[in-house]
């Protein structure tokens, strides 16, 4: 008997020892079996290249930037799929190049020479440990034991979630995701934790802002790292955007909505309105350098103006001065203010001043990108961290931002959904090969509903308009621009899930069809009968006397049938409203206006103020959320806005020639004016500049004259201004009392 116990438990022992030396032995048989490195020889940060240089093997599983800065025209011709075999370097052996790797540190950027390559590349994936923080090392020692500690958390992580026990589960689940990585789940579970189920027991708006902020930064900026190719992941990170931000169900969306907007004009600025130009614009940050060298090599007179910048902040707080290799983000975060404040017009209407704090940056950037000498290189150098700031802060890869919005529409950065877009296509992108084509398929048409329905959002509140010192919510107007990228994605969509079982194109039709119906109705009440005639044929041939089951819903005149769409519509889709006052009242300004028709204006106004009272005097216009904003106060507040909003939108559209948006200016009333002159100034002063008018005599102050009255706007919309964010306040802390 007691042999038989010394026997056992010598096995056991031996069974432990094995699975902890095989664990262990597993990063080196990682190198021996396949681990594919590259030999540099690489800079020192204050040496040349050619001069007091270091040698290094640096596995290419742990490099995610990579770009030639001199190629040698012989040499081994060499490929290297880095950035987890989602980018491609092609070129030589002894090309120089610069790189960012990771380390168990952190990360590592240099300029390098390439001498050699190694590795034999027998593995499909990565070694487990790419890219990975130091207790996952700690993880592969234990090998097969892990998987079983793993399990164990995740069981348990389950039953504390089912028994509501949200804040005890967040270190159970932050253990998991450091211990597996590489387990997709419980990055979207310990995300949506967060974003979802600790958010909303918090008190206040700016404590639930930070809970949905962090779950959506672990999985953007961790969990995607380390699966950069699981549709589902990125497929709940875009759904979150999607419905947690620019979604109406929490109580403090509107906080949310105004944060994002705020830190996303700050990153990135305002965009251009013509579509040419944004896709030149993201284009340009997509293609700026890698590197402060590779800027400097640019232009001769960027090395005296980074002097300049650092020394001009070097009177500001540590986190704030400009730094070569400091933080970045909260940098541009600091210049975003200021250009901010340079061009807001609440700013102006309210006489703000910088604090004492403030000042001594306001001043600083005064001096270096306010001032016009170095125009040039403040422009590439806010590129230079942009880009660098979008692909380490965000996680987000600029070339993909400048494709999507070249393929698909006017991406506006500052709005939830635009984020949502990009995540699941990148997930499209990236991941749906990988699938299962008959048991997953249904993965990949939940994605693909993501992405056309935020392309959808986009049609009816695309286009962003924010000032962050204003105390008002985003403005939202609809982009008609997208109604043709959302009929091109739909037939893309049918003609790929055509075969699926279950119908999987079908999915699509009806939302198609009735998205399709709102546009026709958008485009009529805009004038373009046209192309509202042009859908109309469509959606007879595809769904009316050209369907399954042929019908005569679509063979009647236009406005028979817009009418018939509209009614009782606007209760079951509030948003529709929004829509449709917009577009009639751009109508109502370009034909009323441009072409003297009185009556299509005088239309358009009523037609607006008789919405306004509709949803004004509906039975569910005065709830209140639990923060003290009425959860229709955001449509309420864009109706009531929406004459001056639009008025701005038609005067700054860069499609409609000058000359006519000034003409357009000179007959409007004198206090819609007053409403817009501050606020379209700055745009339509550099637009006459670079115009042929600017040649002659005339002056942009006699083509745009202030309006008589300005003055006392400016006093009215100051005051009312101030009561507004008085009452916001008033709200938050009443709720924050309640609480």
């Amino acid at each position: 008997m007691f042999r038989e116990r010394l026997v056992q438990l010598i096995c056991v022992v031996l069974a432990i020892a094995c699975f902890i030396f095989s664990g262990r032995m597993l990063p080196r048989m990682n190198v021996l079996t396949g681990e594919q490195y590259l030999m540099l020889t690489i800079e020192k940060p204050t040496d040349a290249l050619a001069t007091n240089a270091v040698q290094r093997r640096v596995p290419i599983s742990k490099i995610y930037q990579m770009e030639t800065t001199r190629a040698v025209e012989r040499g081994e011709a060499l490929t290297v799929m880095f950035d987890g075999g989602l980018r491609k370097w092609e070129g030589h052996i002894g090309d120089e190049i610069a790189l960012t790797w990771r380390t168990s540190e952190g990360e590592e950027i240099g300029r390098a020479r390439i001498d050699a390559r190694g590795g034999y590349g027998l593995r499909y994936t990565d070694d487990s440990v790419a890219g990975a923080p130091p207790i996952v090392a700690i993880g592969t020692a234990l090998g097969a034991l892990r998987g079983l500690l793993v399990d164990y958390l995740w069981l348990k992580v389950t039953w504390m979630k089912e028994k509501g026990l949200f804040y005890e589960v967040m270190a159970d689940a932050d253990l998991i995701t450091r211990l597996q990585p590489r387990f997709p789940e419980v990055w979207a579970f310990h995300g949506h934790n967060m974003a979802y189920n600790i958010s909303v027991v918090t008190n206040t708006p700016e404590e639930r802002w930070a809970w949905v902020n962090a779950g959506i930064e672990l999985v953007r900026n961790k969990g995607i790292r380390y699966n950069p190719n699981d549709l589902v992941l990125h497929k709940d990170l875009a759904f979150w955007f999607a419905h947690k931000l620019d979604g109406v169900a929490d109580d403090a969306h509107l906080f949310y909505k105004r944060e994002f907007a705020r830190e996303w004009q700050f990153i990135l600025g305002t965009p251009p309105y013509d579509i040419d130009q944004r896709r030149a614009w993201i284009k340009r940050i997509a293609d700026a350098p890698v590197t402060i060298a590779q800027l400097e090599g640019t232009d001769p007179e960027m090395r005296p103006f980074l002097n300049k910048l650092e020394e001009q902040t070097k009177v500001l707080a540590a986190r704030y001065r400009f730094d070569e290799r400091g933080d970045f983000k909260r940098f541009l975060m600091l210049h975003g203010e200021w250009d901010a404040r340079r061009t807001s017009a609440y700013a102006k209407l309210l006489g703000m001043r910088p604090s004492d704090e403030a000042a001594p940056g306001i001043a600083a950037l005064d001096a270096t990108f306010g001032d016009k000498v170095y125009a040039k290189q403040a422009e590439a150098l806010l590129d230079f961290m942009r880009r660098k700031v979008l692909l380490d802060d965000y996680n987000m890869d600029p070339r993909l931002m400048f494709e999507y919005t070249r393929d698909t529409g006017p991406l506006d950065w500052r709005h939830p959904q635009a984020h949502a877009l990009y995540w699941a296509r990148r997930g499209e992108q990236f991941g749906q090969d990988r699938l299962d084509k008959g048991n997953d398929i249904y993965k990949a048409i939940n994605n693909s509903r993501v992405e056309i329905q935020a392309m959808q959002a986009l049609a009816r509140s695309g286009l962003v308009g924010y000032d962050p010192f204003s105390g008002d919510n985003v403005t939202r107007l609809n982009d008609p621009r997208w109604i043709r990228v959302i009929d091109r994605k739909f037939r893309k969509l049918y003609d790929q899930y055509y075969t699926t079982r279950g119908s999987g194109s079908d999915s699509f039709t009806d939302f198609h069809e009735n998205f399709m119906k709102g546009a026709i109705r958008e485009l009529f009440h805009s004038g373009d009968v046209d192309g509202a005639k042009q859908i109309l044929d469509e959606l007879d041939s595809l769904y009316g006397r050209g369907g399954t089951v042929p019908n005569e819903q679509y063979a009647i005149d236009l406005p028979t049938f817009v009418r018939n769409v509209t009614f009782g519509e606007y209760e079951q889709q509030p948003d529709v409203a929004r829509t449709d006052v917009y577009t009639v009242l751009e109508r109502g300004f370009r034909e009323g206006l441009l072409l003297d028709r009185k009556e299509v204006l005088d239309e358009a106004l009523r037609f607006a103020a008789e919405l306004t009272t509709f949803f004004r005097g509906a039975r569910w216009n005065d709830f209140v959320n639990a923060f003290g904003e009425g959860r229709m106060k955001e449509l309420l507040g864009e109706l009531d806005d929406s004459v001056p909003a639009v008025f701005a939108k038609v005067l700054t559209d860069a499609n409609t020639p000058l000359l006519d948006r000034l003409v357009i200016y000179g007959k409007a009333p004198e206090d819609l004016r007053a409403s817009v002159y501050d606020r379209v100034l700055p745009q339509l002063e550099v637009e006459f500049k670079g115009s042929r008018l600017s040649n002659s005599s005339l002056t942009v102050d006699r083509v745009f004259p202030e309006p008589p009255g300005l003055d006392e706007y400016r006093r009215v919309a100051a005051a009312r201004a101030a009561a507004r964010v008085a009452e916001r306040n008033d709200a938050e802390r009443s709720a924050a009392q309640r609480k």
